[in-house]
């Protein structure tokens, strides 16, 4: 065999190897979000969308999951590459909170960004006589799935109210669409919602049946503290909710892994931030995301491939 045809067969061998390792560069990204009745379902369908179109060849999948301590545990165990969570769930998670979920710090996740304010939104029957805090005293409330971002507002909630789940005559430990269905029928009298503005769950029990929107008092909001903010649910959110409701919020993030790999988590950044109005399109509650507030609380370190964009654009540490 002449020196060529050594060269040539070496070459064409070489080809061969060559296309397994091609074929395993192949990008999965499980995005991580919640109940399909509440905002992060569709948030995280329109990631899909943006990440379908802006990395070629890269399987997309969206899972509904009980949101943020689940998310959060399972991007720890490297079973998904992105996710949402609330803020106060992914600060306790990386500090190691058993009672929250975490009976351990979760050292492996990484910082994406802020996105959107989630909304604690307590709604009620009418009928159920229930106008403030104090009216949920021998009243069934849900309070979302055990240990879910949901279900640790609610505790930190009725904690900076005075309250229990003790005071409560009943607890239900439900996702959103679970309890919409129970007040319908007359099972349940209220529940607490974290979510964006105008969720589809409180959405449809407000034209269904007539609601009452429980404040949470400045007071209640100045003994939670950060990461909780006092914000407002507008007038007209809600069918029949003719008046602002005083409340507090909870930012929510992004999060991802120390698994992903860098120009990964770089990529899902990028595009996401150049894709925004496809976001907005999917629900209103993400029209408050900025780029310039990105790092803003983030309780987590960021990314590298996250940091990368954010010296590009000019986004600074907070």
């Amino acid at each position: 065999m002449t020196i060529r045809s050594k060269l040539a067969c070496l070459a064409a061998g070489a080809a061969l190897s060559a296309l397994p390792l091609a074929a395993s560069t192949q990008e999965f990204i499980n995005i991580l979000t919640g109940g399909t009745s509440g905002v992060y379902y569709p948030v995280g369908g329109a990631l899909s969308k943006i990440y379908t179109d802006g990395i070629p060849g890269a399987k997309i999948q969206v899972q509904s999951t009980k949101a943020s301590v689940e998310n959060l545990n399972l991007l720890q165990q490297g079973k998904g590459e992105i996710g949402l969570a609330l803020g106060d769930s992914v600060k306790l998670a990386a500090e190691g909170d058993a009672d929250a979920g975490f009976p351990a710090p979760l050292e492996n996740l990484r910082g994406i960004t802020a996105m959107y304010p989630n909304f604690i939104q307590i709604v009620a029957s009418e009928e159920s006589g229930i106008r403030t805090l104090e009216d949920l005293k021998g009243k069934a409330l849900s309070v979302g799935a055990p240990k879910s971002g949901t279900e640790l507002n609610a505790r930190a909630i009725l904690a900076a109210a005075g309250m229990s789940y003790e005071d409560l005559g009943k607890v239900e430990y439900l996702p959103f669409a679970e309890s919409v269905e129970l007040m319908k029928n007359r099972q349940l009298d209220a529940t607490l919602q974290s979510a964006g503005l105008g969720v589809a769950s409180l959405k449809d029990l407000s034209v269904s049946i007539p609601i009452s929107v429980v404040a949470v008092p400045a007071e209640v909001a100045d003994k939670l503290g950060a990461p909780y903010i006092a914000q407002t649910i507008p007038a007209n959110t809600y069918e029949g909710q003719t008046e602002d409701v005083a409340t507090v919020a909870v930012i929510n993030f992004l999060v991802s892994s120390s698994n992903v790999s860098d120009d990964l988590a770089y990529q899902m950044t990028r595009l996401m931030y150049e894709n925004l109005d496809v976001l907005k399109a999917a629900h209103a509650a993400t029209n408050s995301i900025d780029v310039q507030n990105a790092l803003k609380g983030m309780p987590i370190p960021v990314h590298p491939g996250a940091q990368k964009y954010y010296d590009e654009v000019g986004v600074a540490a907070e």
